[in-house]
């Protein structure tokens, strides 16, 4: 008879896990569907571009700030530890290549992306699930206007354009500080610092693959946080949920793929 709480435990515990479970995959299904609605109403957003345009300001440009400074810090880091690192093998002059391979490679992708999603991500959750509970997206509907080619499609397109060129501007920042640390204020020579990163960094398997790592990056943050948006429950608390839930979704997601990505872009190196 003792036995019968526990079993009860168990069967309990087995339940949850299994709900969890079906609706983890049912949620993949529907976002898996929601991401195709979005290509097949793009065509509705792309034509009326001045929507993407503002959505670009609005995820991009008001991320730029927040970019820049971190790249800088970030590359002045990168300087400071290389140097220290390079200099007990007697390769302090190869600091450029250090720098800019690892900002090109990795961090510029990745770091410019975790950023994007905890400030655009999370802003563009919260402002598609108020527009849930204020009900202004059944408004539109009422007037016969597509919620998803109106609302979703401009604000994913805008998070996807705007990712790759704000790694870009990580990267070049972040260059620049292992720059000032590394010549200016520590003394490496300025000479071989920009000739040996010039000659090390190629342009197809070093700045394309980060290129392509960011375009992934952007499909990625952007569609979770739409989804999150319009899937959201119509109150505060929801809202609340659908935007944590956006930033944590989105950060594990894009360490997974950049590690998925580097396995197939240096399999073959």
């Amino acid at each position: 008879m003792a036995e019968m709480p526990n079993n009860s435990r168990l069967v309990r515990l087995i339940s949850g896990l299994g709900n969890r479970v079906v609706n983890g995959i049912w949620r993949l299904g529907f976002a898996s569907r929601f991401f195709l609605m979005i290509l097949v109403y793009s065509g509705t957003a792309l034509r009326r571009f001045h929507l993407t345009i503002r959505e670009i300001y609005f995820a991009g440009v008001l991320s730029l700030i927040i970019i820049l400074v971190s790249g800088l810090f970030v590359g002045m880091v990168l300087g400071l530890q290389g140097y220290d690192t390079l200099q007990r093998y007697g390769s302090s002059e190869a600091l450029g290549i250090l720098v800019a391979l690892s900002l090109v490679r990795e961090l510029g992708p990745v770091v410019a992306a975790l950023l994007f999603a905890s400030r655009a991500g999370s802003a563009i959750t919260a402002e598609i699930g108020l527009m849930k509970a204020t009900e202004q997206l059944s408004a539109m509907e009422m007037m016969a206007v597509n919620p998803i080619a109106r609302v979703v499609a401009p604000r994913f397109w805008a998070g996807v354009i705007s990712m790759p060129v704000l790694a870009a501007l990580f990267s070049a920042m972040g260059i620049f500080g292992g720059y000032l640390v590394g010549v200016k204020l520590i003394g490496v020579d300025e000479g071989s610092f920009w000739s040996q990163m010039q000659a090390s960094v190629d342009f197809r398997e070093d700045i394309m693959n980060g290129v392509i790592k960011s375009f992934v990056f952007g499909i990625i943050i952007s569609w979770i946080a739409v989804f999150e948006g319009y899937d959201s429950d119509p109150t505060a608390e929801g809202v609340s949920g659908a935007t944590t839930r956006t930033v944590v979704t989105s950060s594990l997601a894009v360490l997974a793929a950049d590690f998925i990505l580097t396995a197939l872009m240096f399999r073959g190196a």
